[in-house]
């Protein structure tokens, strides 16, 4: 690490005129003795490598010593590739300035780091490694489970660039990380090493500060437990594993249970964007939310010693608070402390606006959602995932599946009857949200109590037969639909059960009726019936009937007779039969026998005179052999029977 000393000048300052220098990118001034503080204000102007163009004046900041520093410093100044500096110190003339004053210049990419494995055994290149979110994979329970069988996901390690990933240089780290007790208290700092840096350059920017830490001012390892930079990517800091409790350099008196991140930049004029505040809650929540911390809580704590609470002195601080509340410091700068308030809101807040957005295999009517036993919900929620520990899902009350945070659907087998299944969201600040949904499992399908069947019904006989279809189908959770599949596609709606129709006579016709439940269970029912056309010729007659011709009879003839008590029957193996007769003013009435028994009386009077009437129907409950007679009370016109089978 090549240095430049400055000059002490007439004035009482301190100077180092234009210097021509190998190659750095971060620079600070460090002097001999670290116990004394710098007066005055320390200034630089660097070079750019290739264009030769020099930089304003710029000014250094320092946050003061911290107990093992080897040499005084100022903070370290990100200045990109350059070849040469100026400095000087300004505003002390009147006060002596400390021995050793000199510019330490790092070049961060001027020997390779020596990498370490990526956490959790990656083999990744270095620069490409990033801390992956632990997930046990999706797992199908089924209602009733214990919930101590559960396996719960690994709780999420935030998205982060490994040690190994930004090129951490094992090399110099001196001696074995340390270990303190529960975080309690998380610290926001800001590097000050300025903003005008891509983000591709903040691994090398990271590098810098650890060699600055610990070859200028004598530190074990880089101070902070993690950085990020100002596009929200998050960096592991101090070596001994994110998930633990690693003691820091970082906030003087109080890195005892505690955790930090440095933002990179300088942001007392600017703030940090919503993904870096973003990234800090989460981190802040995960170091915090592990041991039940509210991130959004307060917590008192004793003073380890430092400038602005002396050894045993007690501090209350908010779980997440600024350098500064703990020394006296500008860090983490005026904007990105007022910003805090709004870290400390995402960090401990409970997870926002959960809400299922479908039940795959469950079907919504009403409030209630109906399934056959299997269901994917589908849930969704406002919070990053980044901050979600995991999704629990419970079925009564009881925990049956735990998805990790970045899942948003899971599988479910429901035992039959209703149940309450819940998602229970877990912030990784330890906070909850719930969404739950009443939901009826019902593997059982729908029950045709009647039919399907087909009988014939009064009406006119035009070239068909009019029939009427007959049903009725139940569900012990109710029907969705009934439909006719067969022969042509109709809603039957699920409140009726029939419906009319025609036949064309001697025509096979199938008729197909499904009946679905709210579940989604179907029965189907099937019936296929043949119309018969019999004449009145082929009855068996008594009495005296006259043979009539006109074409609007069926066949274009049919059987007259104004004889009281003369008769007509006939025998045919079918379900279901019609009488087919004229009707007129002067028509009168006959008696109908079905197998022998007396069936009723039917009035063939009408006003105006029509033809081919089916005047009287009647069904059978089996397709066996059955007779039907007709006995005139007065003048008819008997046209034939119909009969299907």
């Amino acid at each position: 690490m090549p240095f430049a000393t400055l000059s002490r000048s007439a004035a009482g300052g301190a100077t180092l005129h234009e210097h021509t220098t190998k190659p750095f990118s971060l620079l600070g001034v460090t002097w001999a003795d670290p116990t004394v503080a710098i007066t005055g204000v320390v200034q630089i102007r660097t070079r750019a490598r290739g264009t030769g163009r020099w930089t304003g004046w710029q000014n250094l900041e320092s946050d003061g010593s911290q107990p093992g520093d080897a040499r005084g410093s100022t903070d370290p100044l990100w200045v990109g590739e350059s070849d040469g500096v100026r400095a000087r110190v300004v505003g002390g003339a009147r006060r002596a300035l400390p021995a050793g004053l000199r510019i330490d210049l790092i070049n961060p990419d001027a020997s390779a780091a020596s990498p370490t494995p990526a956490l959790g055994g990656s083999s990744k290149p270095a620069g490409t490694d990033k801390l992956a979110r632990s997930s046990t994979g999706n797992a199908i329970s089924t209602a009733g489970t214990r919930a101590q069988a559960v396996p719960l996901p690994t709780r999420p390690v935030p998205g982060m660039v490994t040690r190994r990933g930004w090129g951490a240089n094992e090399s110099i780290v001196q001696g074995a990380p340390e270990y303190t007790g529960p975080v309690g208290v998380f610290f926001v700092h800001h590097t000050a090493t300025g903003n005008s840096y891509s983000c591709s350059q903040s691994a090398a920017i990271v590098r810098g500060i650890q060699a600055y830490q610990v070859r200028s001012k004598g530190w074990d390892d880089i101070g902070y437990n993690f950085l990020v930079d100002k596009c929200g990517n998050v960096f592991e800091g101090r070596a001994g594993g994110v998930g633990r409790p690693v003691l820091g350099a970082h906030t003087l008196g109080f890195n005892t249970d505690a955790s930090a991140i440095a933002v990179i930049g300088t942001f007392d004029r600017i703030g940090v964007s919503s993904a870096v505040r973003t990234a800090i809650a989460t981190v802040a929540a995960y170091k915090l939310g592990a041991y039940g911390n509210d991130p959004a809580g307060r917590v008192t704590v004793i003073s380890g010693g430092g400038n602005l609470y002396p050894k045993g002195a007690r501090a209350t601080f908010w779980r997440i608070s600024g350098h500064r509340d703990a020394g006296r410091t500008d860090c983490p700068g005026d904007v990105l402390y007022s910003q805090l308030p709004s870290i400390r809101k995402i960090a401990g807040a409970a997870p926002a606006g959960l809400r299922f957005q479908h039940m795959t295999g469950a079907v919504k009517r009403g409030r209630l959602l109906y399934t056959r036993g299997a269901i994917k919900p589908l849930w969704n929620l406002a919070t990053p995932s980044a901050l979600i520990n995991r999704f629990e899902i419970l079925v009564d009350g009881a925990l049956v599946l735990a998805e990790p945070g970045g899942h948003r659907t899971a599988l479910l087998h429901l035992t039959p009857g209703g149940h309450t299944v819940t998602i229970r969201a877990e912030h990784l600040s330890g906070r909850v949200s719930t969404v739950t949904a009443e939901v009826v499992s019902d593997a059982t399908a729908p029950v045709f109590t009647a039919g399907p069947e087909v009988a014939l019904r009064t009406g006119a006989l035009d070239g068909t037969v009019p029939i009427r279809l007959g049903w009725a189908a139940s569900d012990v959770n109710g029907l969705s639909s009934v439909r006719l599949l067969r022969p042509s596609a109709v809603d039957l709606g699920t409140v009726t059960h029939g419906r009319d129709g025609t036949l064309r006579p001697g025509v096979p016709a199938t008729f197909t009726v499904a009946a679905t439940d709210r579940s989604g269970n179907v029965a189907s029912g099937s019936v296929t019936r043949t119309p018969v056309v019999v004449s009145e010729a082929g009855s068996q007659r008594t009495g005296t009937w006259r043979t009539l011709s006109n074409p609007n009879y069926l066949g274009g003839v049919a059987l007259g007779s104004t004889a009281a008590g003369a008769t007509a029957s006939w025998t045919f193996t079918g379900r279901s039969a019609a009488l087919v007769f004229g009707r007129g003013a002067d028509s009168g009435r006959v008696r109908i026998f079905v197998d022998g028994t007396d069936a009723g009386l039917v009035d063939l009077r009408s006003t105006s005179t029509v033809y081919r009437q089916a005047v009287w129907s009647r069904s059978f409950d089996d397709d066996g052999s059955h007779s039907v007679r007709v006995e005139l009370e007065g003048p008819a016109v008997l046209d034939g029977l119909v009969y299907l089978h």
